[in-house]
């Protein structure tokens, strides 16, 4: 079978895909694609020190003009269902970095692109590929939880102290202007991911938004909370923080069956550790990596390894491998991410429950094709929603205007 030929769209968070497309038997990497000088002449460094020669594009119409089987998708958050779309249009495979889209327009347009081009779409959740929650999964499709009964997942992670390196400065970012349920998937993901279990209401809370992120310019909620009825009726609590006061990071996962548990220890090993409790035993241990540490580290180190099994598990799938299976389809990312999207719509509307759509029943998903409500103006077209439920704080621009003379400052420091 010839490589597949890829190519990455977003030369900064796309590093580890770069390395692994550089690494990796099976796959050429043959082009990359950012509007950044500066991060396009540091991936150009990087691949010469494994031996490659890859086209570098600025434009992503002229990059999408090349001659490739695949793209990454590793540009901004919110903007990866248009380019995922275009992609898939054009006849290529596609793994998308976190998020899968921003509005139910643009979901709807993902599903029917997927469905029609018959392509390979695959979502880069690498929370789901981390040892403990691989040992849920594990665990769970063994059977050894039973019927799925709670669950509860948490992504903390103070970004107060790097707000500068990733908003730029920049007024408009999209995480300056984020709701505080639109980044959901780290804590949601997992656990649906687990179970294969779909999605079928939430209600959704939204925290202040604190002093110290109104002073970095984040206009939005920097706290989010969902409580999601899952279709077997059990329930999942989801948070998620870029504002509490915590280092390191707090990822944790907790699964409750009815025929026991398991959770992730909150220490910085967190992702590694799992205690479980079966046959009425408490057992506290760390498990292996489905593919071993040697191979997901040589390749990418990236989150803890997680980095590495989205590709993996993309590549295989494209390869018409059976280990594609572990590879989360569209509609499998849309149930990741729409709990948080109608959790922010409970949030704006007195904490009432939504009901969430199966996006795999074309005539459910028919009555959200032209719901474009977002906080991006651009995706939005008129249907704005707002950054923060309690009205969106007017931050001076020398707010910014600091931001970013502390970004430059960290540009320096380390270039």
């Amino acid at each position: 079978m010839a490589n597949i030929k890829a190519g990455v769209f977003g030369a900064y968070r796309g590093m580890a895909m770069i390395r692994f497309c550089a690494q990796f038997g099976g796959v050429d990497l043959v082009a990359i694609c950012d509007k950044d000088k500066e991060s396009l002449k540091k991936a150009d460094e990087e691949i010469k020190r494994y031996g490659c020669v890859t086209a570098l594009y600025e434009n992503f119409d002229e990059f999408l003009g090349h001659d490739m089987d695949a793209v990454v998708l590793a540009n901004y958050a919110n903007e990866h269902a248009p380019y995922a779309i275009k992609c898939l249009n054009k006849g290529l495979h596609v793994i998308s970095e976190v998020l899968p889209a921003q509005n139910m327009a643009e979901a709807v347009a993902l599903c029917e692109a997927v469905e029609k081009s018959s392509k390979v779409y695959a979502y880069a959740e690498n929370y789901c590929y981390f040892a403990a929650t691989n040992e849920f999964y594990t665990l769970y499709r063994e059977g050894k939880f039973g019927k799925f009964e709670y669950g509860e997942g948490e992504y903390v992670h103070d970004c107060g102290p790097i707000w500068p390196s990733i908003t730029y400065g920049d007024p408009a970012h999209w995480r300056n202007n984020m709701h505080a349920n639109f980044y959901c998937t780290h804590s949601i993901g997992p656990l649906i991911h687990i179970t294969g279990l779909r999605p079928k209401s939430v209600v959704g809370f939204e925290l202040p938004l604190t002093d110290r992120m109104k002073n970095l310019g984040e206009k939005g909620g920097s706290t989010g909370l969902e409580i999601i009825t899952l279709e077997n009726g059990a329930v999942i609590k989801s948070l998620h923080s870029v504002a509490f006061k915590r280092e390191p990071p707090a990822i944790w996962y907790c699964l409750y069956g009815e025929r026991g548990m398991a959770e992730s220890s909150r220490r910085e090993d967190g992702v590694d550790n799992v205690i479980t409790y079966l046959d009425e035993k408490f057992i506290s241990y760390n498990p292996k990596p489905r593919l071993g540490a040697e191979i997901t580290r040589k390749i990418n180190d990236g989150h803890f390894g997680g980095d590495f099994y989205p590709m993996y598990y993309f590549i295989k799938k494209i390869q018409g491998d059976s280990e594609g299976r572990n590879s989360i389809d569209v509609y499998e990312a849309l149930n990741m991410w729409m709990p948080g999207h109608f959790a922010y719509k409970s949030v704006c509307n007195g904490n009432v429950p939504y009901e969430i759509p199966d996006m795999k029943d074309k005539e459910q998903r028919e009555k959200f094709r032209n719901d474009t409500w977002c906080t991006d103006p651009k995706a939005a077209k008129g249907n704005i929603a707002p950054s923060y439920s309690k009205g969106a704080p007017e931050i001076d621009a020398s707010v910014y205007e600091r931001v970013k003379k502390m970004f430059e400052d960290y540009k320096k420091k380390f270039s």
